[in-house]
């Protein structure tokens, strides 16, 4: 009895700590200032789940102040973010993650490794949400942040379907969310081409990486580039015809901008892609 009630009052507490920070950086601050934050923490490590996904609320309400961000990553509480990302429900895996993404942009003291537990997880949630949603680049964030180092590779490239889900996202994803998918993409071919090459090519992402290269972001665009020119068969057994390519391109294209603008798209497109002008090609294809 004594312990439901103790239960009760933390949840009451943390209940109102998320009423007072909501919407109010001020108040935010103001309650890390106060010395809330290590009572968030130790709820963290609580054995009741709805302890723990309050507190994981709390921590991702008071992680939006830039001055609350080192604080937090001094407090340990990313390792138990992990925790929460890897065996909590729905609602606290995404407010771990989204948690997490806002820590990751504070420059000081944020390690992307601390994530590495984490990837299977995170490349789980990115597969199930809309790719279109602000949650998928948030999960794209610390995925590509893991990109960036061996071990993170490993952990996602062992994770299976996880080149599938990228490619999906490079597909099917907002801006954002297709940028830092490329970016993963390219940073797991470049560390060994002729292991993955094949493996990200058999997942069919061509066709999306051509559309990047011109309606991308401005870094997404260099990005689906460079891996295009990786993924490319140099072998003449294997080289697609010029004409071949300038077909595959246009019908992409005209998919997306229609047939008149797909002329112009798509000669961009193999232009870049090729160093050579196509247009004539095409129009004579038409």
């Amino acid at each position: 009895m004594l312990g439901e009630k103790m239960e009760e009052a933390k949840e009451a507490g943390l209940l109102a700590i998320l009423n007072i920070a909501t919407r109010n950086e001020r108040n935010k601050i103001i309650l890390l200032q106060f010395g809330v934050l290590s009572s968030i923490v130790e709820l963290l490590q609580s054995q009741s789940t709805r302890l723990r996904e309050l507190a994981t609320a709390g921590i991702l309400t008071l992680s939006s102040p830039d001055s609350n961000k080192p604080l937090i990553l001094a407090s340990g509480a990313p390792s138990l973010l992990v925790e929460v990302i890897i065996s909590g429900n729905i609602q606290g895996q995404v407010d771990a993650v989204t948690a997490m993404y806002n820590l990751s942009t504070c420059q000081q003291g944020f390690d992307a490794r601390i994530c590495l537990k984490s990837a299977f997880h995170l490349l789980a949630l990115l597969k199930d949400c809309k790719k279109l949603s602000k949650f998928a680049e948030k999960a794209t964030t610390l995925l590509d942040l893991l990109s960036t180092s061996q071990e993170g590779r490993d952990a996602i490239t062992e994770s299976e379907g996880s080149i599938l889900t990228l490619v999906e996202t490079v597909e099917d994803g907002s801006p954002l969310a297709a940028e830092y998918a490329t970016s993963i993409l390219l940073n797991i071919c470049k560390s060994c081409r002729d292991k993955y090459r094949e493996l990200i090519l058999n997942e069919g992402p061509i066709p999306s990486l051509l559309l990047l290269t011109v309606h991308g972001t401005d870094r997404a665009q260099g990005l689906a580039h460079t891996l295009l020119q990786l993924l490319r068969d140099n072998s003449k057994q294997n080289r697609v015809s010029t004409e071949e390519l300038q077909c595959m391109v246009y019908k992409i294209v005209s998919h997306v901008d229609g047939p008149e603008k797909a002329l112009e798209t798509a000669g961009n497109i193999l232009k870049d892609v090729t160093g050579r002008d196509p247009v004539v090609g095409i129009v004579e294809m038409n």
